[in-house]
């Protein structure tokens, strides 16, 4: 520290006290370096633990950032992920449909095709006809000349005898006409009943517009959290364990968000465990007495509504007359499916299609429209009876007082019983239409090419068959036959075997249009 002394008074310094004095003012300059020294020491020190502070601060910001950086980097892969997902099931959709797309396409060129060849067949065949018509009147006319020759001859003859020569001979010269007329006119009425059938059918069909049946596998029970779950399973499952004693059914319980899986071959019996489990979870009392009592109750509340799903369907009929019973295993089809279509759907459009058909034919729609409607319920008949469906139902129906015309058209409808009435034909036709609709029954798309390669390959197992393809969507088989091995009647003949091989040995929808092709050209080339 630097010490100044005023001297407000003259100070007489002796040569003595010099040395002292600046002794005094050395001290003073060393202490005032020592505090500027110790000042900026101070200051570099408070420097330096700034700029590490500093350092330190910007390295976790920077490690911050790293981290925020790669969370941001990690949703942005995951939703990109998801997008390439959504775009890659788009991309495989749409590959389907064109894929579908382009097989209708083959499906109309392979139609043209055939017309083309029909057409070109038939213009042969009646230049052909031409030709021998011309021949037979030329044959005609040498004819009647020997016959005048041989009249001339023979006049001594009685006229019984000269008609019945001339009848005879006659007879053997025109029989491959007559026969080829015959056969026309065969084709003609055959023809004309077939248009009349699709006149009648299409008229039908227009009038009624179903609608497509979506695919069911399970049944799905939403919870309200995910604490449910535990709650459900019990303690050790005691509570699971005694829901599918008391159900019948299986619950699978998973990583599903909120949701339980009821499983049951039983479509009664998988209602009646969602019924019974949507109450306990608003009740909210989940224990194996609890349990009893829901399940009771929702077997009581399923009695009610199968009751109310039968009479709303013989209303929406307006059929009257039907007993309880009938009604109410009518109600429990709502509840059975065949192919993922609703068996109560599928009956009640059934019942509509009958009536207009027998509309159209001048029959009597009410008991068409009847033998419609319960054409399936024995479907709903439990174990009790022995038997096909249809068998069942007829004897079902038989017991509570229906006609024998609608027990028959019920027993008849898959062709174990001989039909005995026009009605039992129009159930079947009507069960088919119903079955093969579009969007009427869901097939997966391997059985569907499974079906079509079978089908395939019996047409290729008959002798003499070069090529075989299924179409329209297998409702028809396309054979091409070889024409030096398989003449035209044997081609007729081997249609007929496959038909028969087909109804023995595959099991389709509705009907199989058998088409045998056979053809033979004979090619020359002029120099």
């Amino acid at each position: 520290m630097l010490t100044i002394i005023a001297v407000t008074e003259p100070v007489l310094i002796t040569t003595a006290a010099e040395p002292y004095l600046w002794a005094l003012v050395v001290c003073g300059v060393i202490g005032a370096g020592l505090g500027l020294g110790a000042v900026w020491f101070l200051m570099r020190q408070s420097r330096r633990l700034a700029a590490q502070s500093a350092a330190s601060h910007l390295e976790l910001a920077k490690r911050e950032a790293a981290v925020a950086a790669q969370e941001i980097t990690s949703k942005a892969e995951a939703e990109i992920r998801q997008h390439e997902a959504e775009l890659n099931r788009d991309l495989d959709r749409r590959k389907m449909e064109i894929e579908l797309m382009l097989r209708e396409i083959r499906s109309h060129e392979e139609s043209l095709g055939l017309l083309d060849h029909q057409l070109e067949q038939r213009q042969e065949r009646l230049a052909r006809e031409n030709t021998a018509i011309k021949q037979a009147r030329d044959a005609m006319r040498d004819l009647s000349k020997s016959l005048r020759k041989r009249l001339e001859g023979v006049a001594s003859l009685d006229g019984e005898e000269i008609r019945k020569q001339l009848r005879a001979e006659v007879t053997f010269e025109c029989q491959e006409e007559l026969r080829a007329l015959r056969k026309e006119l065969l084709e003609r009425s055959e023809q004309d009943l077939v248009q009349e059938g699709k006149r009648i059918l299409v008229a039908t069909m227009q009038r009624l517009a179903g609608k497509p049946n979506n695919d069911l596998t399970a049944t799905i029970v939403q919870l309200p959290n995910e604490d449910m779950k535990g709650r459900i399973i019990g303690r050790e499952g005691r509570n699971i364990k005694s829901f599918e004693a008391a159900t019948s059914t299986t619950l699978l319980i998973d990583e599903s968000p909120q949701m339980v899986l009821i499983s049951s071959f039983d479509p009664v019996r998988r209602e009646v465990a969602k019924l019974a489990l949507e109450g306990l979870i608003k009740d909210g009392r989940i224990h194996p007495a609890s349990i009893e009592e829901f399940v009771n109750r929702a077997r009581q509340d399923l009695d009610l509504h199968v009751a109310q799903l039968g009479e709303e369907a013989v209303d929406r009929l307006k059929i009257s007359g039907l007993h309880p019973e009938s009604i109410k295993l009518l109600g429990k089809l709502r509840f059975r499916f065949s192919y993922n279509q609703n068996v109560l759907d599928h009956s009640i459009e059934v019942a509509q299609l009958c009536a207009m058909l027998a509309a159209e034919l001048g029959l009597e729609p009410h008991i068409a429209k009847r033998a419609g409607l319960l054409h399936d319920i024995g479907k709903s008949i439990e174990g009790e009876y022995e038997g096909s469906h249809a068998l069942i139902g007829a004897d079902f129906i038989r017991r509570y007082g229906e006609t024998d015309i609608v027990v028959n058209a019920v027993a008849a409808h898959h062709a174990e019983v001989k039909p005995e009435t026009v009605y039992a034909g129009l159930v079947i036709l009507a069960d088919a239409i119903s079955a093969s609709r579009p969007g009427a029954r869901a097939e997966s798309m391997t059985s569907y090419i499974e079906r079509l390669g079978r089908l395939e390959k019996l047409a290729m197992t008959m002798p003499g068959v070069q090529l075989a393809f299924a179409i329209q969507a297998g409702r028809e088989v396309r054979v091409v036959v070889q024409p030096s091995v398989v003449t035209d009647e044997q081609a007729h003949a081997l249609a007929k075997d496959l038909r028969q091989k087909i109804e023995e040995e595959l099991d389709y929808p509705s009907t199989i249009k058998i088409t045998v092709i056979r053809e033979q050209r004979y090619t020359e080339t002029a120099t």
